[in-house]
């Protein structure tokens, strides 16, 4: 067979022009949100809402049709640069878990990661349950949708909170670590629920599919524990023969891929298996962290900024100015937010945590962020949620991601810093560059 022509000139204009404006908005976004006391991701979400059909679209609806065309094909070049950009993200923020404390600290984050989504998954069925019919899909039962609006509702946002906690700066203390702990916890189980009510929507769900989903879930882990420790250990080994930092760096993001093929290939979110993988890296040898500094920078200036942008891109705000959408709307992030605080507040109070350790957790895991846009995304493709209640979701995701960086700031001076916390910072170092004595991002602060 003859290959495929290659990309249209045309098509390529578009696609330039659209990461250069998205990364400009993002970056200048992302600057304007640390003047104002928040993480830089609070302004790179804003960026794709403002060049999709809430701003641009809305003023200007033929230069958006230029620039932005409703075509798969056009759109997925975006997607496509977003997805590596999350799994990129995901993996590096893997590398800065401290397993140590994890372990120690396990029976906290489970308790509190349930807790964060019990409590939200109930609320938000409930929630489901008493929507009004207009807001319904007519392919979707009144029970499906009430699931899925529950699942909605009690997944965290994985890539927000590690981005927030490193714009702030907290990825090092310990309350950062065990939220990204507690999230993860959340993010399994909830790709695990949301995986059994889109098969609800579409081809039913049997008792052997949920069987198949926890036991692929084992496997992963298992391998990452044990098979994989190894083959990592003697790969980056092998890179590190060399003098420059090019080959560390390439056999690193060859991990962190790979690990989110192979969970994308067992029908859980790709960001999961690129944590493993970054997790795993960061776990074999401290001292890779040095030589995977630029692998950093590049991930967090470049790729996560377009990620969050894109992110946006499909969003629709102007559908609230109709009432019932609005009281919806208001409904729907009042349930999710106290659902969510409440949930992970009352784990973290259970697990002998201060008020103040309580409120920082409940901040963070109340991001529900980029993970709630793509549930909202797959909602939408089986048919459970229509354009409205689509961008309702999105609203709850934005609204909660804007919460969590005034919550962490009021919280976090109330915990003192410990020793190991001094001595992780010192650690990462190497790996984050140089960064401020406040436990808050220098600019920000």
């Amino acid at each position: 067979m003859a290959p495929p022509p290659p990309i249209a000139a045309h098509a390529l204009l578009v696609f330039l022009l659209q990461v250069g404006l998205l990364l400009s908005a993002a970056l200048l976004l992302g600057r304007l949100a640390n003047r104002l006391r928040m993480p830089a991701v609070v302004g790179e979400l804003c960026a794709g809402v403002l060049f999709g059909p809430t701003v641009l679209g809305h003023l200007a609806p033929h230069l958006s049709t230029w620039l932005l065309p409703h075509t798969a094909a056009q759109f997925h070049l975006l997607d496509a640069i977003g997805q590596i950009g999350v799994v990129l993200l995901v993996g590096v923020t893997g590398m800065e878990v401290d397993l140590g404390l994890v372990r120690r600290k396990g029976t906290v984050a489970l308790r509190v990661g349930l807790a964060g989504l019990i409590i939200p998954l109930a609320t938000g069925v409930a929630a489901g349950l008493a929507a009004p019919h207009s807001l319904l899909s007519g392919s979707a039962d009144r029970a499906t949708f009430a699931l899925f609006v529950g699942v909605a509702m009690c997944v965290s946002a994985l890539p927000v909170i590690a981005k927030t906690l490193s714009d702030m700066d907290l990825l090092h203390r310990n309350i950062g670590q065990l939220t990204i702990a507690a999230g993860v916890v959340d993010d399994v189980i909830g790709w695990l629920l949301l995986s059994i009510v889109s098969a609800m929507a579409t081809v039913g769900v049997r008792g052997g599919t949920v069987a198949a989903s926890v036991a692929l879930l084992a496997v992963a882990v298992l391998v990452s524990a044990t098979v994989a420790r190894p083959l990592v250990r003697r790969a980056l080994t092998r890179s590190q023969r060399s003098a420059e930092n090019g080959p560390t760096i390439a056999t690193t993001v060859l991990i962190i891929v790979l690990g989110a093929a192979a969970t994308q290939a067992m029908g859980f979110e790709a960001a999961l298996g690129a944590f493993l993988g970054g997790l795993v890296v960061g776990s074999v040898s401290t001292a890779n962290l040095a030589r995977l500094a630029p692998l950093r920078t590049v991930v967090m200036s470049v790729f996560a900024p377009l990620f969050f942008a894109t992110a946006g891109l499909r969003v629709d705000l102007t559908v609230l100015t109709r009432i019932i959408p609005l009281l919806a709307a208001v409904a729907v992030l009042l349930i999710a937010v106290a659902g969510k605080f409440a949930g992970a507040y009352l784990g973290a109070l259970s697990s002998k945590l201060t008020r103040w350790e309580a409120l920082a957790l409940a901040g963070g895991m109340n991001a529900r962020g980029v993970i709630q846009i793509v549930v909202a995304t797959v909602g939408l493709r089986v048919g459970v949620l229509t354009t409205t209640t689509y961008t309702i979701v999105i609203l709850v995701a934005i609204a909660t991601s804007l919460m969590a960086p005034p919550i962490l700031r009021q919280a976090m001076p109330h915990i003192l810093v410990t020793e190991e916390e001094t001595e992780r910072r010192r650690a990462l170092s190497v790996f984050r560059g140089p960064i401020s004595s406040t436990g808050f991002d220098s600019e920000a602060a």
